[in-house]
């Protein structure tokens, strides 16, 4: 595992978004593990949080792109930081771009925040969590509303391995839908891989009453 990925676990950890216990999930998912990327609270946390998706960008879709686009809500503060993160680590100026919940009919109008969306542009998509794939049906059809455009992927902080509406991850279900590639900084394979057992700051996060909770889990939600 690459170094700035077990670096951010760490992180996430630190910044109480990863969290362990009984949660429910947007799709109604009881669920052993939870990732609140909300309690990422100061700019210097999501200046971080931004390296590390930038990272994971480049790594798999490269730098040769012209627009982030972020869904309301979360998505927001995801494509501006990251935007600026490519700008200052990779000496590339990206656009960035967000929806409004409602339509704007005053001012500066339209569905749109930040830059317009324009025939040709090359877009990536930033996201916080994607487990059933919901959000994307939601911000596909504004994007593709806009013009011509060519959505070539989806980036999210964590991938949770788990299935979407079928038997596929929801991620993969992204990718068959919409022929686009998907990618995420860490997987919840890796999560546990580098938590499990091993003490970080004077305790165990992972131990083996909540791995077997989340094999249960898989068991029920995993990917066949």
């Amino acid at each position: 595992m690459e170094q700035y990925k077990k670096e951010f676990i760490e992180f996430m950890v630190d910044c109480n978004v990863l969290k362990f216990g009984d949660f429910v999930t947007k799709s109604g998912r009881n669920t052993p593990f939870f990732i609140n990327t909300g309690f990422y609270r100061t700019g210097k946390q999501l200046r971080r949080l931004a390296e590390y998706y930038a990272k994971a960008i480049e790594g798999k879709f490269g730098l040769d792109f012209d627009l982030l686009f972020g869904p309301a809500y979360k998505g927001i503060p995801l494509s501006v930081a990251t935007s600026m993160a490519i700008s200052e680590h990779y000496d590339k100026d990206i656009l960035y771009c967000s929806n409004r919940k409602e339509v704007k009919d005053h001012g500066d109008t339209g569905i749109l925040l930040g830059s317009p969306v324009k025939d040709g542009d090359r877009i990536i998509i930033i996201e916080d969590v994607t487990t059933s794939g919901k959000s994307i049906e939601e911000t596909m059809p504004i994007i593709k509303a806009q013009g011509d455009v060519n959505v070539m992927g989806l980036v999210v902080s964590v991938d949770r391995m788990e299935r979407g509406k079928g038997e596929k991850s929801a991620l993969s279900e992204i990718e068959e839908k919409y022929g686009i590639g998907t990618t995420a900084i860490v997987t919840m394979e890796e999560i546990v891989e580098h938590l499990y057992n091993k003490p970080y700051n004077g305790s165990i996060i992972i131990d083996d009453k909540i791995k077997a909770a989340i094999e249960s889990y898989y068991e029920i939600y995993g990917i066949k």
